[in-house]
């Protein structure tokens, strides 16, 4: 019998799996397998993102494994996201119907703003539409049916809030950069007292991140970082529960009560990131991880500088 993740429930009542598999960097081939390969491991919860340009491969593994009778539509929860140039005004619903054909589906779980800086088509300027404007958006193709939630992902605090003041739909999740070096305290404590859920991206520090490469052939710097995956505490925790560095890493998040979406291509790996239900980390052992104090951003999300909604200005400063 196929372990099943626990749940965590959204504010409008969806109930989106706690652990899932993310997608960036897999190509069209690999995502096929890795879909198939984590469906049948009992992950529930795919992510991907028209940034990926992977949703095709996945609606092609999706619809097999549903006409194979593996799993149905219903037990399924895929999020994909909008990127900067399909939040620009009245790019959403367009964009939502065209990675809804390419994923063979007629709705999504969950639709999240990639970012909250809106650029033109090819991405060469920055347009200026205020996040409320790209949060109406969202609000219309939620009430037409076309996602069971919405959400955010790499917006600040101020912006959910402004999203939040329209008095439109909520923001049901937000994704962000989530890790025990970049914790993200004040973010989650703000979203637990605004009812949404958060999900967390790079929980094990995205040590593959040096790889990609914008669409527009940009290809980001990345600061120098330490691994997580080798903190002391970590690993003597790890050897404590009899665990890999990975799977306490992935339970520090759950055990905060957030979502994950590890990325993997590799089937052992896709099982192990899974294999996360026979143990917990407690409250103790998170201040002990926490000790290190090392808080690092990883995706400084650079093509944003000087938008006016760069989420990140603050900090750049």
């Amino acid at each position: 019998m196929t372990a099943s993740s626990p749940f965590i429930t959204l504010s409008n009542g969806v109930k989106m799996p706690a652990v899932g598999l993310g997608t960036w960097q897999s190509s069209p081939e690999e995502v096929m397998a890795a879909v198939k390969a984590a469906v049948k491991a009992g992950y529930r919860l795919i992510d991907t993102a028209a940034l990926y340009f992977n949703e095709e491969a996945i609606g092609t593994a999706i619809k097999e494994l549903i006409d194979e009778k593996v799993v149905t539509r219903e037990e399924l929860f895929i999020t994909t996201k909008a990127w900067s140039n399909e939040i620009a005004p009245g790019k959403l619903e367009p964009a939502l119907r065209n990675s809804l054909k390419k994923l063979q589906l007629e709705y999504v779980d969950l639709y999240l703003a990639h970012m909250p800086a809106a650029v033109n088509e090819d991405m060469s300027k920055a347009v200026n539409s205020p996040v409320e404007d790209v949060w109406r958006q969202f609000d219309g193709v939620y009430k037409a049916g076309l996602a069971k939630a919405v959400g955010v992902s790499n917006w600040n605090n101020e912006q959910i809030g402004r999203a939040l003041a329209t008095g439109l739909t909520p923001v049901h999740n937000s994704q962000v950069e989530l890790h025990l070096y970049f914790p993200q305290h004040e973010h989650v404590d703000f979203c637990k007292a605004h009812n949404i859920t958060v999900t967390s991206f790079g929980t094990l520090g995205s040590p593959g991140r040096v790889n990609f490469t914008l669409p527009n052939g940009h290809k980001p710097e990345w600061a120098p970082a330490p691994s997580e995956l080798k903190d002391p505490n970590v690993l003597a925790i790890a050897e404590e529960k009899k665990k890999t560095p990975a799977q306490v890493l992935l339970r520090y998040a759950m055990d905060r009560g957030l979502a994950i979406i590890p990325k993997s291509v590799h089937e052992n790996r896709i099982k192990e990131n899974f294999e996360l239900f026979d143990f917990t980390i407690s409250q103790e052992e998170i201040a002990k991880l926490e000790k290190s104090k090392i808080s690092q951003r990883l995706f400084l999300q650079d093509f944003m500088i000087g938008h006016p909604e760069d989420p990140f200005a603050d900090e750049r400063k």
